[in-house]
């Protein structure tokens, strides 16, 4: 079977969740002995690479605006001769879903991860708004199969749009990291750091978490890892939090091998998303066995169950208030620790993720769907 994943920024993962599942999803496909060819973004590939890991790497150009760049290189891709010799597309991003006939008339069946409900983001207006909107309808009425990830999701496709979808989550069991380099160049002690990482825009709240955290008391710092191409408003909100206060680190994206230090090393994860579904960030540091504080709403808890400490932006417990809590009592919150790498061993291993988009990637080439 020849899977062409689209709508991503592509692989190596460099961006956020999307590309961190083009790449474990890919490569674990791959090396089951399926083709597999991750459609790239100019701006985001790494220069002359052909392939990575197994996966085919098929490098295409996008407008680099908000609200084209997903569009443009799907319509691309959508038009690439190269596409020919896939069986099967799995495409990301329910606001793709209006390429879904031109797959069609290619005879390609289409496997559709629609991600979380978009429209919901702050960062668009009323018009990406209303686009989000009938591109879930879209979705919904033209994929061979949706694919949700997480439960929040599916249950929502199947009341707004009366469309059932598999529901497949991400995977968190990430390879421990081999040494400390990376907290070293940022000065940084094992255990001795909070740590949050998303993408820096309005509802994923990096300028909350860090105002929140400036009445914390003690010395501890709080690294902010993400960065924000169209939303530098934000950014340099974050900027001028971080410049008030020196146990703010503001060191930009960081992934691979660092990112994996941190994530292994942090005292503590802090998560504040407030769309979406499975966040691959949220569930790799309950994977790496951190202490997780996570906004409380569906989705997160969904994810965290029992295995975190959940807090509130409008009303209490504000995270000022459980991190003040933990720093007083560090030892209360231990346990917590073994019940997430236990949830993510029975729910979120990225095997298991490969294993059940395989059946229906080849169920989809099969028309069994």
């Amino acid at each position: 079977m020849h899977v062409a994943i689209l709508g991503t920024r592509g692989v190596p993962a460099r961006y956020g969740g999307f590309e961190t599942f083009a790449e474990e999803l890919g490569t674990r496909l791959a090396a089951r002995g399926h083709r597999v060819t991750v459609y790239t973004r100019r701006h985001s590939a790494v220069p002359g690479l052909e392939q990575y890991r197994g996966v085919r790497v098929r490098v295409l150009a996008a407008l680099r605006t908000k609200a084209l760049e997903t569009l443009s290189h799907t319509f691309l891709s959508v038009l690439d001769p190269a596409l020919r010799q896939a069986d099967v597309v799995l495409l990301c991003n329910a606001a793709n879903a209006v390429f879904i006939p031109l797959l069609h008339l290619r005879r390609l069946p289409v496997v559709l991860n629609v991600d979380g409900l978009e429209r919901k983001r702050r960062k668009w207006g009323p018009l990406a708004r209303r686009y989000y909107l009938l591109s879930e309808r879209l979705a919904a009425r033209w994929a061979d199969v949706v694919v949700s990830d997480a439960r929040v999701i599916q249950r929502y496709y199947r009341r707004a749009w009366r469309r059932c979808s598999v529901m497949i989550p991400y995977g968190g069991d990430l390879p421990r990291p081999r040494g400390t380099s990376t907290l070293a160049a940022l000065g940084l002690q094992p255990r001795g750091f909070f740590l949050y990482v998303s993408r820096f825009e309005p509802e994923n709240n990096p300028d909350r978490v860090a105002e929140a955290y400036r009445q914390v008391p003690g010395t501890v710092p709080l690294v902010l890892v993400g960065g924000a191409p169209y939303s530098p408003a934000l950014t340099r909100r974050v900027r001028a939090t971080a410049a008030a206060d020196p146990r703010i680190l503001l060191p930009g994206p960081i992934y691979g091998e660092g990112y994996r230090e941190l994530l292994f090393h942090a005292r503590a994860y802090i998560h504040a998303t407030e769309v979406g579904g499975t966040h691959p960030a949220l569930v790799e540091a309950m994977g790496a066995g951190q202490l997780v504080f996570f906004l409380d709403n569906p989705a997160n808890r969904e994810v965290v169950g029992e295995a975190g400490v959940d807090y509130r932006f409008d009303g209490e417990p504000t995270l000022t208030q459980v991190l003040t809590e933990y720093l007083a009592h560090p030892a209360l919150y231990d346990p917590l620790r073994a019940v997430a790498r236990a949830r993510v061993a029975d729910r979120y291993r990225w095997d298991s993720v490969a294993v059940a988009y395989e059946r229906v990637l080849e169920e989809a080439c099969s028309g069994i769907r």
